[in-house]
């Protein structure tokens, strides 16, 4: 017989991790105020620069258990400044929406949407909840999306810097940002419709969250942002009011004065997860669905964010790693990889390539599931899945490729300067910053650069079943959203992570009811203080280091290109672009609400 809980310790019980029989309602919230991740950390700097920042992921597992859970009653969301990109918003969306359908209240809250400023995806993931409440001080900034590029060409010739770079072909426009003092048309024709696509992506969705026309959406993008009252009185919000209101709202709504307030993330650990983390979770015997997660720069190696405090990047060798790994195991039964990666070096990314090939080729299905970005090199990794899934919102594409210097020579003569190059043999200082290409070397990079292209679309085009001719002509270096790649046939069907499991699920022939979605390799920052028993080890290194030693040669850090682009004044590169990942990387350039840190 089990004796009821004396009311006066519900209290303490509903705080005490190891406590139990205490029946609850629980008020789920879900605050974006310091977005969302990608990845677990992977070293312990990393793990304290991301401190209670939640995981996609783990965010709509839990919603997805809430809402067949009796005790939850609903689900507040407070917004704010949301540093969402599109495609972020569009997962969570779609597990706000299987919440909803469960019978769960919702309730969207936000102090503003924007202050002057946008507030796009914000409001984009409030669209999908029951209702919207707007501070009445708040504003809507719901004025679609906009994209910046940055041109140095006029401020290298005034420091005698001379770019030499070729690229891949026209829409490959990151040596535009050294080359040109303009916006090329081709340039100008790609990032034109990248935004107009998204906004296409942002209008819809809004529209029919919002049970308003398309037209009427588009007249709010030409008018935001717009102020409290006057996105009530056009349909944008349902109640102007305070937090406090909003969430005495949701209590009554739940019919209990107190119920149990939890973050979404937590609400989903178990009384010893309180306690000790993820870490106390153990393997199950159900079948398994890898996840494998390839975010950041792809380089070489174990993976070199070149600075403790830098974020990751995809290190070749470990995500190879975790594909062997994957394949290991008796119980997994399919993988989904789960990219978000600007690109990086060509070489790492066809060693990636031919793992995920290996790893079908012993009849593991592979699910490739693109994040916010998955372009150049990460489209790369992508294409030898056995189905690739997009978010409308996903930048992606980006197939080409570039190379070259930049000459310091006449640069540093200006500041009394002199350097030197002695070569040992004809090509030796081929790339030294200090001497411009002859016509031999012109020829050898153009070469390259041919071969690599002709490369990559050839594996693109088999990889796709597609005409070569045809895959050529939607590469040339073009960015696409996920919504065009999928009508042209780069992407297989659109859908986020979750999706992603369904159709790993269906491939392995498995219920998705009956499976453990479990990470490879499991993270555990603390591992890389140890060394590697052998190269098969999958644990992450400390900061990702690749144990390579690179010599300091003078160059110029700015977005991507071989190694002595990074060699001169890195702390430009930060301020100029993204920092060098390798030849297949997406060109630099600015999509706030797109692009991660945009």
């Amino acid at each position: 017989m089990r004796l009821p809980t004396p009311a006066a310790l519900l209290p303490v019980l509903r705080r005490t991790p190891l406590g139990g029989g205490a029946r609850e309602k629980v008020l789920l919230e879900l605050d974006l105020g310091r977005g969302v991740a990608e990845s677990p950390p992977g070293s312990p700097l990393e793990a304290l620069r991301a401190l209670h920042t939640p995981l996609l992921r783990s965010l709509v597992e839990q919603l997805g258990k809430a809402a067949a859970d009796p005790d939850v009653v609903g689900l507040i969301a407070t917004l704010g400044e949301t540093p969402l990109t599109l495609a972020q918003s569009a997962e969570l969306r779609t597990a706000v929406a299987a919440f909803r359908g469960a019978g769960k209240a919702t309730l969207a809250w936000s102090p503003t949407f924007g202050e002057l400023g946008p507030g796009n995806t914000g409001y984009h993931l409030a669209a999908a909840f029951e209702e919207i409440w707007l501070q009445p001080s708040g504003a809507v900034g719901l004025v679609g999306f906009a994209g910046e590029a940055t041109f140095l060409r006029g401020a290298l010739d005034k420091l005698g810097i001379q770019p030499q770079l070729s690229q891949r072909y026209e829409y490959k426009t990151a040596a535009d940002q050294l080359m040109r003092e303009e916006m090329s048309d081709p340039h100008r024709e790609m990032l034109t419709r990248l935004i107009e696509s998204t906004t296409e992506t942002l209008v819809a969705d809004v529209a029919a969250d919002r049970g308003l026309t398309q037209e009427a959406v588009r007249a709010v993008l030409a008018d935001a942002p717009l102020r409290a009252a006057d996105a009530h009185e056009r349909g944008l919000v349902d109640v102007l009011g305070y937090r406090d209101q909003a969430y005495g709202v949701m209590r009554n709504r739940a019919g209990s004065t107190e119920p149990t307030l939890r973050y979404v993330e937590r609400h989903g650990a178990g009384r010893l997860d309180a306690l000790l983390g993820p870490m106390s979770r153990l393997p199950g015997h159900k079948p398994v669905i890898g996840l494998i997660q390839a975010t950041g720069p792809i380089t070489l190696g174990r993976g070199d964010g070149g600075s403790p405090l830098s974020g990751s990047s995809v290190g070749s060798d470990t995500l190879t790693a975790a594909l062997r790994a994957a394949g290991r195991d008796e119980h997994v039964k399919a993988v989904v990889l789960r990219i978000d990666s600007p690109g990086g070096s060509y070489i790492a990314s066809d060693v990636i390539r031919r793992e995920i090939q290996v790893l079908r080729e012993s009849g593991t299905p592979v699910v490739a599931s693109m994040a916010s970005v998955a372009a150049s090199g990460g489209y790369f990794i992508a294409m030898p899945c056995d189905t690739v899934l997009a978010s409308p919102g996903t930048i992606t594409g980006s197939i080409g490729v570039l190379a070259g210097k930049n000459v310091l020579r006449d640069g540093l003569s200006r500041l009394g300067i002199v350097r030197e190059t002695l070569a040992g043999a004809p090509r030796a200082a081929m790339f030294s910053s200090n001497l411009p290409f002859d016509e031999d070397e012109w020829a050898v990079l153009d070469a390259w650069l041919d071969d690599v292209y002709a490369d990559f679309t050839a594996k693109a085009a088999a990889d796709r079943g597609m005409d070569v001719e045809e895959l050529r002509t939607l590469a040339k270096g073009r960015v696409w959203s996920g919504a065009d790649a999928h009508r042209h046939g780069l992407v297989d069907t659109l859908g986020g992570l979750d999706q992603a499991v369904d159709e790993a699920c269906r491939l392995a022939r498995v219920e998705r009811r009956k499976v453990e979605v479990r990470g490879i390799p499991r993270h555990r920052p603390l591992q890389g203080l140890f060394p590697r028993e052998s190269s098969e080890a999958v644990e992450a290194t400390v900061w990702g280091g690749s144990g390579i030693t690179r010599t300091p040669l003078p160059g110029l850090s700015v977005g991507e290109g071989p190694a002595l682009w990074r060699r001169l004044l890195p702390e430009l590169g930060a301020l100029w672009g993204t920092p060098y990942a390798g030849v297949l990387s997406l060109p630099p350039v600015r999509l706030p609400g797109l692009l991660p840190g945009a």
